[in-house]
């Protein structure tokens, strides 16, 4: 099978060489040009929200399968190009997207189809929002910017202050553009957060491991969000709790898109808080995670291009998927000014010092002449593996110690908390 992997960061590195274990795969090709990529597909100067030449590209090598890594054009509509053209994709069309691209559409999804979720307002003009926040008795409260901001437009406010800046800066200075024309006002949940990532046809489901995704940019949770500095998985759960998991979130989940007719092939994330009242999502996304992907493939000792292409064919013919017994543990190492200004183009040292049993993704990097350069806020993602958390985070930072670039700042909590 030829197969067409759309993206260029740690997340689709994590995806092709995935795909590469594959005894069903012939060709495999990868979009935007990255000079990493190179390394181990056909790698192409096309860009992804560029729908006439992908399709013309998939005329050309004869491409069966496209899997589609980041949410920005699978929310400008790139599925539902494609699918007309009668090429396969693994990513949802536009109609089960916006869950991603707009919080609200995403709320209000949540709120018809009784799936638990935080309670909340939208607001379309930041003097009613701050009146609304002036009235509150309660913080922290979260908010939201409307459209994607990748993994940046949320802000937990622990007063009023935070909380009437976080709307000037999202509707007023629009430091997101357009994605904070609206804004959701949120009700904080406490309690622990998991991330669960599920394979959807159309009509069923596969569940991956549960994951948990560390956003804060340093240690015991601290600082601005990012998209997210390190992944662990499996999480650990009770039997009720992921009884209500399934139950009362992906059930409703899938009912509520074969109820709205949303032709949903590809993952389904969710963002879930598992608080004392049970679990509530926080937030959809409508593809693999970043960095819980690197985290959990490396878990799925089934054969991923069957699963890719069953999915986007609407007829998952397993019923559960096939993990290893291994706990796994993913630590992103980002640049100087991450996440508001990153530095590029500083040399990497080390990489070939990395044991051959750590798996090392290339989010941001620029390959030149045998040398590696950064290339991204988000540098590098390190993923250990080993039969306890604690072993797999000692083989992780281990090997974190003999890699050096300047300004490289990575958490050192990641497995612990």
């Amino acid at each position: 099978m030829n197969i067409l992997v759309i993206g260029s960061g740690g997340r689709e590195n994590a995806i092709c060489l995935k795909i590469k274990q594959s005894q069903k795969l012939n060709n495999l090709y990868t979009l935007p040009k990255n000079s990493v990529f190179e390394k181990f597909s056909e790698n192409l100067d096309i860009n992804p929200n560029d729908f006439e030449g992908i399709s013309k590209l998939c005329e050309d090598k004869k491409i069966e399968l496209v899997v589609v890594g980041p949410e920005d054009p699978l929310s400008r509509g790139v599925s539902d190009y494609l699918v007309s053209k009668g090429i396969k994709v693994f990513g949802p069309k536009l109609k089960g997207a916006v869950l991603e691209s707009s919080k609200q559409v995403a709320k209000e999804f949540m709120f018809r189809n009784y799936i638990p979720t935080a309670e909340f307002k939208i607001f379309y003009d930041s003097n009613y929002a701050k009146e609304y926040i002036n009235g509150l008795t309660k913080f922290p409260v979260v908010i939201k910017a409307d459209g994607l901001c990748s993994g940046k437009g949320v802000r937990v406010c622990n007063d009023l202050d935070e909380a009437v800046k976080a709307v000037e800066d999202f509707m007023e200075k629009r430091i997101f553009g357009s994605s904070g024309m609206k804004i959701i006002v949120e009700e904080y949940l406490s309690g622990k957060e998991c991330s669960v990532m599920c394979f959807v046809d159309g009509k069923k489901y596969l569940m991956m491991p549960l994951s948990r995704d560390h956003k804060r940019l340093k240690d015991d949770n601290e600082g601005p969000n990012t998209g997210g500095m390190g992944a662990v998985a499996p999480v650990e759960a009770d039997k009720e709790t992921l009884r209500r998991i399934e139950e009362d979130i992906i059930w409703r989940f899938m009912e509520a898109v074969i109820r709205e007719r949303i032709d949903y092939r590809g993952v389904i994330y969710f963002g879930i808080m598992l608080t004392d009242d049970g679990p509530k999502v926080l937030e959809f996304n409508v593809r693999f995670g970043d960095p819980e992907t690197q985290a959990v493939l490396g878990l799925i000792d089934d054969d991923i291009v069957d699963i890719f292409d069953e999915t986007a064919s609407g007829e998952i013919k397993r019923t559960s998927i096939k993990i290893k017994k291994q706990n796994s543990v993913c630590v992103v190492l980002s640049a100087e000014g991450y996440p508001e200004n990153p530095v590029k183009g500083d040399e990497i040292f080390g990489l070939d010092k990395i044991d051959p049993d750590l798996d090392v993704y290339y989010a941001g990097v620029r390959y030149e002449n045998g040398r590696y350069f950064t290339n991204g806020g988000r540098v590098l993602n390190l993923v250990g593996y080993a039969d306890t958390m604690e072993l797999a985070r000692k083989k992780v930072y281990e090997n974190i110690s003999r890699i050096n670039f300047r300004g490289m700042h990575y958490r050192k909590d990641i497995g612990l908390l």
